[in-house]
């Protein structure tokens, strides 16, 4: 089968990571960039330290508003479909890019392949849920990673199609973990951030999401951070929108937020597993803090990843913005005098197993009913 495949963002890189390997093998893949995240720091790196293939096609859409980004993505990929003439368009998660590679391929009569297919937050303020939504009801192949996410789709009445194929980044992860499972891993980040690390000594948090950059959120989440930092150090990956958001709004975050540009995927990975917890608005970065079994604290009122709060035994719990929530349960979670025992034991004990839905996904697009 002839694939085109459409990535934009870094989640986006990850699973086509886990998954274009095994497409190769079987498939014919043309990749396409469209360069959602546009800079070296958020996707080029990741192009190289992940192995992917160098895009065939690279629209270089860069930055901009919603309505304004999409129709240039639209605008650039729909010819590239009509002279590359696929059998099917691939698409990965909730992204504008998303949302354009589906209603591209689906005006030009294209079968579409959703890879996680099915996710709901059930917040339609959110442009991710939006765009999962319209991406779920134009696809053919709808790549469900989880039971939840198949009971969304059949809620909707969709039924055919629908497959239970497991996390794409579950199976990245699980090839990854046996690397990052040393404590001296965090020595060869000593360069990037200006505080010592140690395992526990620190807590790990990435911000992003629309909903957090408005000035208001901006000004609970940067004095929760704050707080936090009054008990451990925070090492704050910060997205350059959301940088750049602060700035426009004057906020300044505390001395005791250490801010790093986003980092390669084995050091984010590292700074996970070996932090007291993860605070964090990402979807990704729940699902990887998941199965690191560190705690993490989601900085959103609502999560589509229900099943990995639910089956965390506690470990991961929906605190918004709320400060004084976010600080009882860190406590509870991660007491400075415990976290560090706590995470040394957690990478001791690491054995991430692979999910194995690239193959589930390849043999399903080749057409195998089992």
């Amino acid at each position: 089968m002839r694939i085109v495949s459409v990535v934009g963002t870094r989640p986006q890189l990850i699973k086509a990571a886990a998954l274009s390997p095994v497409l190769r093998r079987h498939h014919d893949e043309i990749l396409v960039d469209t360069g959602q995240h546009w800079d070296e720091v958020m996707a080029g790196a990741f192009f190289r330290e992940l192995g992917l293939p160098k895009p065939d096609h690279t629209l270089g859409v860069g930055g901009g508003a919603h309505g304004e980004q999409t129709a240039r993505m639209l605008e650039r990929l729909e010819p590239i479909l009509v002279s590359e003439r696929p059998d099917a368009v691939l698409v990965y998660g909730d992204t504008n890019s998303t949302l354009v590679g589906a209603l591209a391929a689906a005006k030009l009569g294209i079968p579409v392949a959703h890879v996680e297919a099915g996710l709901r937050s059930f917040d339609r303020r959110m442009p991710e849920e939006l765009n999962r939504v319209m991406a779920d009801h134009l696809s053919t192949w709808l790549f469900a990673p989880t039971p939840a996410a198949v009971e969304n789709l059949a809620a909707e009445g969709i039924r055919d199609g629908v497959w239970l194929v497991g996390d794409l980044m579950q199976d990245l992860a699980a090839r990854i973990a046996a690397e990052v499972r040393d404590p001296s891993a965090l020595a060869a980040i000593a360069g990037v951030v200006d505080v010592p690390l140690a395992p526990g000594g620190y807590a790990f948090a990435t911000v992003h999401r629309a909903e957090n950059r408005d000035p208001d959120a901006m000004r609970s989440w940067s004095s929760l951070l704050a707080a936090v930092a009054a008990t451990r150090p925070v090492v704050l990956a910060l997205h350059p929108g959301t940088a750049a958001a602060l700035e426009g709004a004057g906020i300044h975050l505390s001395h005791g937020v250490h801010v790093l540009a986003p980092q390669g995927y084995r050091t984010t990975l590292t700074l996970q597993l070996h932090a007291a917890a993860v605070l964090t608005d990402s979807g990704g970065v729940q699902r990887e803090a998941a199965w690191l079994r560190t705690p993490c604290l989601i900085l959103r009122d609502l999560t589509e990843w229900v099943e990995a709060v639910a089956e965390s035994e506690g470990r991961m719990v929906v605190v918004g913005l709320d400060e004084t929530l976010v600080l009882r349960e860190l406590a509870r979670l991660a007491d400075p005098r415990e976290a560090p025992a706590l995470a040394a034991e957690r990478a001791r004990t690491l054995d991430l197993a692979p999910a194995g839905a690239a193959e589930a996904i390849s043999a399903k697009l080749a057409g195998d009913p089992g």
